[in-house]
């Protein structure tokens, strides 16, 4: 096998966790070269220590890659790059990388967000992006170290459809030979969309009232709002031919049922601690453009949307 360069940017709960996986496994086989991103405070820690993974999936917590950069400009011929940023930092990140991508550089955004290919795609047309979502209970417990409990977590990814034809068996090799739990589909978007009607509908509505999971399972007006979104999800995704499952809400709420029933939401987090920027544009922003563009009727999101920026005026 060749020898890539496979470049992790952005070492937050979903970049460290499955970079550190990859750059661990790397390090014992030395088939590639692992660089990571990283800003500030975190890229001086983890470029002197290397980064932490506090996990009950490796005894070793602490791995060092081939190199860290502060600057994506830094970057060198990447071969495979993990894009693991908030949503409202990716445009910024496409336009850096449009400098130093190669055309056969593949973009794999461990992100969940049912625009995130069609954001990726519109800034950079001509290369690889493979459609993805990722679920793992990880954060940051300070900078350069990051802590993981449950359950292994799990990368969903599948074909570029504009690119059918690039092998990817390699990327699906390191996968394997990282121990990465990870689910390799022809077609991808049924799962990100599963995944985003529950994300979406219940970051919402839980960012509106500053609730809980448990919360907008079971009080009556919390649940309401948030099947209305659901449906609106559902219809945009029939119209987009994305197939999502008959009883998908219902399956919504049996899972939601299964987290703690304090859980809150990044969204409910992010809106109510008074920070500038959120992901109320990933969720709303993406359910009323995408309403639009396929003409159905997003009147719930909408006025969700609305209700939300007019009570958070740093929104």
């Amino acid at each position: 096998m060749n020898t890539k360069h496979i470049v992790i940017i952005g070492l937050g709960g979903v970049g460290g966790y499955f970079g550190f996986k990859i750059n661990q496994a790397n390090e014992k086989n030395k088939q590639h070269k692992v660089s990571f991103v990283a800003r500030g405070t975190t890229y001086a820690i983890v470029k002197e220590h290397g980064l932490t993974l506090l996990s009950p999936e490796h005894a070793q917590p602490i791995t060092r890659p081939d190199a860290v950069y502060e600057h994506i400009s830094d970057i060198k011929d990447p071969d495979l790059l993990l894009i693991c940023v908030k949503e409202y930092d990716l445009e910024n990140v496409c336009r850096q990388l449009s400098t130093v991508i190669t055309p056969n550089t593949i973009l794999l955004p461990m992100m969940n967000g049912a625009d995130i290919y069609d954001r990726i795609r519109a800034l950079l047309p001509n290369n690889t992006i493979l459609p993805s979502c990722v679920y793992v209970a990880s954060h940051i417990k300070e900078k350069g170290i990051v802590a993981h409990k449950g359950a292994a977590g799990k990368l969903i990814f599948g074909k570029d459809a504009a690119h059918m034809s690039v092998n990817l068996d390699w990327v699906l090799a390191v996968c394997e030979q990282s121990t990465i739990d990870f689910e390799f589909k022809e077609n991808a978007l049924s799962a990100i969309w599963s995944k985003f009607i529950f994300i979406a509908s219940f970051g919402l509505v839980s960012a509106k009232h500053n609730s809980s999971i448990g919360a907008v399972c079971t009080e009556a007006s919390q649940k309401k709002e948030a099947t209305q979104i659901m449906q609106e999800i559902k219809a945009i995704a029939a119209k987009k031919d994305i197939f999502l499952a008959a009883d998908i809400i219902q399956k919504v709420f049996e899972k939601a049922a299964t987290f703690p029933p304090t859980t809150p939401t990044s969204l409910q987090l992010d809106v109510h601690s008074g920070k500038n920027k959120t992901e109320l544009e990933l969720f709303a922003g993406a359910i009323i453009t995408y309403g639009i563009a396929e003409n159905c009727a997003t009147v719930y999101t909408q006025r969700i949307y609305e209700e939300i920026k007019a009570a958070h005026i740093h929104l």
